[in-house]
């Protein structure tokens, strides 16, 4: 009878033991918060573009970046942009989701100088615009988390004289998700 009991308590400890490991790794993976840096900008800028996203479920996530030229005299059009933006997740092979091919939809209020006329001494005007747009990018995260991102877009300036009519947005981005 001792022997039957200590083998049941060895094997429900065991089982115990397992489903501790499996929980922590699962966790690991389903991260829902990711954050990112554009290494694209950041070398040739330089320019500061930084990302957070949500991840809502395995198919979507919502997130916002925050863009800060470091320098203004560099030729980028923006000085400072605000950019909200809402992710579908497509093609996904593994258990945890929100990586791979995706289409987000993008809000951008951005300000800056429009640069001037090239022939005369204008140095420009301020402005500030909001723009609407879209972006098809590919997401990889591996099991440690480490996110690498590339993404395409364009948006469509609302409203305004002064700035520019379209913006592109694109970057290769590198993160974290926890």
């Amino acid at each position: 009878m001792k022997l039957f009991l200590c083998a049941v308590f060895c094997l429900l400890a065991g089982y115990s033991f397992s489903q501790v490991q499996d929980n922590e790794k699962t966790n690991r993976l389903d991260g829902v918060n990711e954050v990112r840096l554009d290494g694209i900008k950041l070398i040739a800028g330089p320019i500061l573009e930084g990302s957070y996203e949500y991840v809502k479920n395995k198919n979507s996530g919502l997130g916002i970046s925050l863009l800060v030229n470091l320098d203004v005299d560099n030729g980028y059009p923006e000085d400072f942009s605000i950019t909200p933006f809402y992710r579908m997740y497509f093609f996904n092979k593994r258990d945890y989701g929100a990586n791979g091919f995706f289409v987000e939809g993008f809000g951008k209020l951005s300000t800056g100088n429009d640069g001037g006329d090239l022939e005369e001494t204008d140095d420009g005007e301020d402005f500030t615009d909001f723009s609407l747009g879209m972006s098809l990018g590919k997401k990889w995260v591996n099991t440690s988390g480490f996110v690498f991102e590339i993404l395409v877009g364009v948006s469509r300036t609302l409203g305004s004289n002064f700035g520019y009519e379209a913006y592109f947005r694109g970057g290769l981005f590198v993160g974290y998700r926890f």
